[in-house]
């Protein structure tokens, strides 16, 4: 779908659902996610994912490395605001991706790819990210990619606990540019 010098993003697949619990569901990809989970609870992530991309024509897909097909974590762009926040109907852009790629430049090359094609797929004025305030790198990626902080939309994640401080989101955000250049497509 779309292609970068070293990436594949796409759909997901069934085959990619042992893969991915794999490499997303360790003690380091999960530290701002709750923590490990059960294999029916990452699975059911790419089920609502392949549900978005046929319902919206896009969702965080599949990552695949291009030199050997194998997959690398999930980023993109999906419509998931969450009533009763500040953040309903925005489209949200996120990854994850596996920890043997962190400081690879995979996270922003896979980021700056979706960006694109949601500026060229999309009518949006802007494009949001949210994380917990502990997540640097989470943030400092937002950052790189030209997102700044937006504290007037951050808000309380309605599938976290009140007291659980991993629901406390800060939102970053990105204007739509005066011209948008046309997105790859597959």
């Amino acid at each position: 779908m779309i292609e970068t010098e070293r990436l594949i993003l796409r759909p997901w697949r069934e085959a990619d659902k042992a893969p991915f619990n794999a490499i997303i569901n360790t003690p380091a990809m999960m530290a701002y996610f709750g923590g490990v989970t059960s294999r029916a609870r990452i699975d059911a992530i790419i089920d609502r994912e392949m549900a978005r991309q046929a319902r919206d024509g896009h969702c965080m897909w599949a990552v695949e490395l291009r030199a050997d097909g194998r997959l690398a974590g999930v980023c993109g762009v999906r419509i998931n605001g969450y009533p009763d926040t500040p953040v309903p109907d925005e489209l949200e852009i996120g990854w994850r991706i596996a920890e043997e790629h962190w400081g690879s430049g995979i996270a922003r090359e896979a980021a700056e790819a979706s960006i694109a094609w949601g500026w060229a797929n999309t009518d949006r004025p802007r494009i949001s990210a949210w994380t917990t305030a502990d997540n640097a790198r989470s943030w400092g990626l937002m950052r790189r990619l030209g997102m700044a902080r937006r504290a007037d939309l951050d808000f309380r994640h309605p599938l976290y606990a009140v007291d659980d401080p991993l629901g406390a989101m800060i939102v970053y955000a990105i204007d739509r540019p005066a011209t948008v250049a046309p997105a790859s497509r597959g």
